[in-house]
């Protein structure tokens, strides 16, 4: 009967694409070990999640309906489907409602004799603590955060920084160095500005800084917590997070993940002809290797058109060949640009295979918001990072990466933004980032750096590796714990 026992995990990723994503990643890594694994999600992300994992025999999906709320609009069951940010927040608590047909799950699974070892969900997702523990399953978090940022946030959010006054009107009041118990060998300089929304929250008491504070400590009561990153680039910092946790509770860090399986996976809506498209004009371009610097801001922001026109001018006036993935739908090329600018670029307005973009030996850079996953990716592609951070962590992550990393330069922001407030960076600061990254010293040194930590990234999930043996040590507590 030992010999037949096949340890099986349940999965249950927030309805977006950069938390989604890399769970699926794991899954696949957990497949490789015979993990029997449960992927609980909701109707409309079935249909590409299930297009995503239809190799791996291992791996199913159970489907809960998402429920129908007056406040969001119909159909919305992913972050990337919402009409704007505005609706984030009813969105987080929408997903409160799936606490009921999740324990049903759970109920039929112990029904069947089939638990799990452990149930692996996101921090937006902290009710189900509750539900895990009242079936004897441990849960694992997963933020889709990297170590250093996760440390800092939660040390912000236990010892809240002095908020500067809204009437000082010097920029330095927000710049000023902050520092944290526990937090001393950060690798940059932490400022107000860095911190993520909800976080440098004035008040603690608005329903956004609630939600967080009841998450979290769904979060502290937690078996452990599943981090998509590697000790080689960040292990100097996982004691500083693991102190936030209850005695015994470890930070594994298992990834990155992406790299466990190096199969292709079209995530989002697949279009084969648009990929080859893409391929193809990168190919011709592959006689000058690293020429070509890729530009997207990720699924969840919002840019307005004026800014995108900064982003087309300083490009154009870069000279740097560009594959650009541009989200919005109202936003269209200046005029006679597209004429002008012909055979030197790509604007793609729908899905893209970022990784195999960043994995052409014709790209060389990277113009990002530094959301954590394509932090990753771009260096296990050994591809620098101009960095453009906008929302949540993203500011750390640029640190990090630019600072801490150097494997990355900055964008310089506009300081008084003055009538151009839909304007952040000028083309002047876009074309300027763009050839010091593609053609500057500095660029240069920063791809030595990426394609170093690429490297480190790649052999440690490789067998001997330090995220390969640490997916085995948690594979076999848990087993030991379910057994016991």
């Amino acid at each position: 009967m030992a010999s037949q026992y096949q340890p099986h995990v349940v999965i249950f990723p927030f309805m977006a694409q950069g938390h989604t994503l890399p769970l699926l990643d794991l899954s696949r890594a957990l497949s490789q070990r015979q993990i029997k694994v449960t992927i609980i999600t909701t109707p409309s992300n079935a249909i590409s999640i299930s297009q995503c994992l239809s190799d791996s025999p291992h791996i199913s999906l159970t489907q809960i309906p998402f429920p129908a709320i007056p406040n969001l609009p119909k159909g919305c069951e992913n972050t990337t489907q919402l009409p704007s940010m505005e609706f984030f927040f009813p969105f987080l608590i929408a997903t409160k409602q799936l606490q009921e047909p999740f324990e049903q799950v759970l109920h039929n699974m112990s029904l069947s004799n089939s638990l799990p070892i452990c149930v692996i969900s996101d921090f937006f997702l902290g009710w189900t603590l509750s539900s895990c523990q009242a079936y004897g399953i441990p849960r694992l978090v997963f933020h889709g955060m990297g170590v250093l940022s996760m440390a800092i946030s939660k040390s912000a959010f236990v010892h809240p920084p002095k908020v500067p006054l809204e009437t000082n009107s010097d920029a330095s009041s927000t710049s000023s160095p902050l520092h944290f118990p526990g937090l001393e060998k950060i690798p940059f300089v932490l400022t107000f500005d860095d911190l993520p929304d909800g976080i440098n929250s004035p008040s603690r008491g608005d329903p956004f800084s609630r939600f967080l504070a009841e998450a979290g400590e769904s979060e502290m009561n937690s078996w452990g917590v599943v981090v998509n990153s590697f000790l080689e680039m960040e292990g100097s910092y996982v004691s500083c997070l693991e102190a936030f946790y209850k005695s015994g509770v470890k930070a594994w860090c298992l990834g990155p993940f992406s790299v466990y399986d190096k199969r292709e996976c079209f995530h989002g809506s697949p279009n084969q002809h648009q990929h080859q498209v893409i391929m193809n004009w990168l190919a011709k371009q592959a006689d000058q290797a690293a020429s070509v610097i890729y530009v997207s801001f990720g699924t969840q922001t919002d840019i307005s058109d004026a800014q995108l026109d900064e982003v087309a001018y300083g490009l154009e006036e870069s000279g740097v060949q560009f594959v650009w993935a541009v989200r919005s739908t109202t936003w269209f090329l200046p005029e006679g640009m597209e004429e002008r600018m012909k055979g030197k670029g790509l604007i793609i307005k729908k899905w893209v295979d970022q990784r195999s973009i960043l994995n052409h030996p014709a790209t060389g850079g990277f113009l990002s918001h530094c959301g954590w996953n394509s932090v990753l990716e771009s260096l296990l592609a050994g591809v620098p990072i101009l960095a453009w951070p906008m929302i949540a962590e993203q500011p750390l992550n640029a640190k990090f990466v630019v600072e801490g990393l150097k494997a990355g330069i900055r964008v310089q922001k506009i300081q008084s933004l003055g009538a151009k407030a839909d304007v952040r960076v000028s083309r002047q600061a876009i074309c300027k980032g763009v050839m010091d990254l593609m053609k500057g010293k500095e660029g240069m040194d920063a791809r030595e750096r990426a394609r170093g930590l690429g490297k480190a990234g790649r052999k440690a999930v490789q067998e001997g590796g330090s995220s390969y043996l640490a997916l085995g040590n948690l594979i076999d507590q848990l087993c030991a714990s379910g057994l016991n």
